[in-house]
């Protein structure tokens, strides 16, 4: 072999690894769909089309209902998100606690549940929120964390997580002096079912999200990441970098933009949430 050829194909062997490392090291960012919740009722396949040019790795969904994602069977969409270089790695869906003889129809609900997130291929469900009565008595938000238990143990079978994701509510109600959400951590099991901290709305409830990481560690394996607009906009008033610094302590294995609130059309506010936590010294 020539010393010229020799000397070219390094330069391709040199390029291809650094492709590679690229590659490697792209941060995975993932988008709560809810984020551009008026645009996906317009144009899903053209939505998530935006959503994977901008960097976006993965979405967590917020509109399953009946067995399908935004009016798509769950391969249907599953493959719309890879054609655009996404996955769908979870989703937030669910019913609240069953009543009185309901508790059967409520777990064949979960089942189809479970089994279309599966084919979508997510690797976990959170609730987003849970019903009033839960924050009326404490016998009420102890059969919700049975419930919990009883979903996540479903989950867990069909090997997808479930977890809990709060507002602010949460560490604002007390119940026979305990803190809701503190309650909510002591009687769930770490197994079944874990947490998808919202860390602007731990900070309007008045709590420090470390102050949750010390006390229960290893319980937060999702982050949504959310300011009071976009991230980085000209109003913030987060503090991330702490937040991520702490995040093995915290458990946490993905973390998720949301933005509900917005300063310009929603497309370019998830744009910028992207740059800023792309750009972030601090993220990974």
């Amino acid at each position: 072999m020539s010393r010229k050829l020799s000397f070219v194909l390094l330069l391709t062997l040199a390029a291809g690894f650094a492709s590679g490392q690229q590659e490697v090291e792209k941060k995975q960012i993932g988008i709560q769909l809810w984020s551009v919740r008026d645009a996906l009722k317009d144009d899903v396949p053209g939505t998530i089309e935006q959503l994977g040019q901008i960097g976006y790795s993965f979405v967590e969904a917020a509109g399953y209902n009946d067995g399908q994602f935004y009016g798509m069977e769950p391969t249907e969409f599953k493959a719309l998100l890879e054609k655009n270089g996404m996955t769908m790695k979870g989703s937030h869906a669910g019913i609240n606690l069953p009543k009185e003889g309901e508790w059967d129809s409520a777990m064949n609900w979960w089942d189809q549940c479970i089994a279309a997130h599966k084919a979508a291929g997510a690797e976990w469900i959170v609730k987003p929120s849970m019903g009033d009565e839960a924050y009326r008595s404490l016998e009420t938000l102890q059969r919700y964390c049975d419930y919990y238990n009883a979903i996540g143990e479903k989950c867990n079978a069909a090997g997808i997580q479930f977890g809990y994701h709060n507002h602010a509510h949460e560490f604002e109600t007390k119940l026979d002096g305990q803190l809701f959400y503190d309650y909510l951590l002591q009687h769930t099991d770490p197994d079944k079912v874990m947490f998808e901290l919202d860390l602007y709305w731990i900070k309007e409830g008045g709590k420090e999200a470390l102050d949750y990481f010390k006390q229960y560690p290893g319980r937060f394996e999702l982050y949504h990441v959310k300011d009071e607009t976009e991230l980085g906009g000209k109003d913030a008033t987060m503090d991330f970098k702490p937040l991520f610094e702490a995040s093995r302590q915290a458990g946490m294995k993905n973390y998720i933009v949301e933005v509900e609130r917005y300063h310009y059309d929603p497309m370019e506010s998830v744009r910028m949430s992207y740059d800023f936590l792309n750009q972030a010294e601090y993220t990974h």
